[in-house]
């Protein structure tokens, strides 16, 4: 079944001086390179949607030619959320395949992890990569609080990969504030989420630590990019 990679970098990155951070330059290259990098090993073969915002774009082509950035790829212009960006992005997805749709500021996601979720995908329909919680959890209600079992939860991450007609019926329903990521978007159609084992270094680049961590691995793991 044909592959295709929807990597979701719309967003305006202002929790980060207010500019988007999946242009920050890391190890050499902006965040959103390495994030298509990530996808583009050997043996794996797919296509990639790229959705960005309208007033992006034109500076994303420019950082194309700069770094001479060479991955194939469709750019698409996002919409107010992250529901709407996914769901534009989804129309140049077809039918038949399975689709993985990523942040854009999640460069440090490994091949295993792709690899398995790809795997999990094409058997079950869906599969969504989680971390355990390693750290003591607590549950708060007003001034109230009490302890959570911290074994029954996981972090979840991205890629989330699906049967791309599945999760392209699933966006057709209109927005709500539960859809927090593909997955809950899925769920709410009453199909079945299926878990993969994700890596601890996959994080979501939010905040200036973040980006020291970021850089510090991708010099470490990535050394020729």
């Amino acid at each position: 079944m044909e592959h295709y990679i929807l990597i979701v970098a719309a967003g305006k990155g202002q929790r980060i001086g207010g500019k988007p951070k999946q242009f920050t330059e890391l190890s050499g290259l902006p965040i959103l390179m390495h994030t298509l990098h990530a996808f583009d090993f050997p043996g794996h073969r797919a296509k990639f949607v790229l959705v960005l915002s309208e007033n992006d774009i034109a500076h994303w082509k420019e950082l194309c030619f700069q770094y001479d950035f060479t991955i194939p790829h469709q750019i698409i212009s996002g919409g107010p959320k992250r529901f709407y960006s996914v769901k534009r992005g989804l129309s140049l997805v077809p039918d038949e395949v399975l689709v993985a749709i990523h942040d854009g500021v999640r460069p440090l996601v490994s091949v295993d992890t792709i690899q398995r979720t790809f795997n999990m995908a094409q058997r079950k329909g869906s599969a969504i990569p989680a971390v355990p919680v390693n750290e003591s959890v607590r549950e708060t209600d007003g001034s109230l609080n009490k302890p959570v079992d911290r074994g029954k939860l996981r972090i979840i991450q991205t890629p989330q990969v699906f049967y791309s007609s599945m999760i392209k019926k699933a966006y057709n329903q209109n927005y709500r504030e539960s859809f927090t990521d593909d997955a809950s978007v899925l769920e709410s159609t009453g199909q079945p989420i299926y878990l993969v084992e994700g890596n601890p270094e996959n994080i979501k680049i939010t905040t200036p630590a973040d980006l020291i961590m970021t850089e510090a691995l991708l010099k470490k793991n990535k050394p020729d990019v």
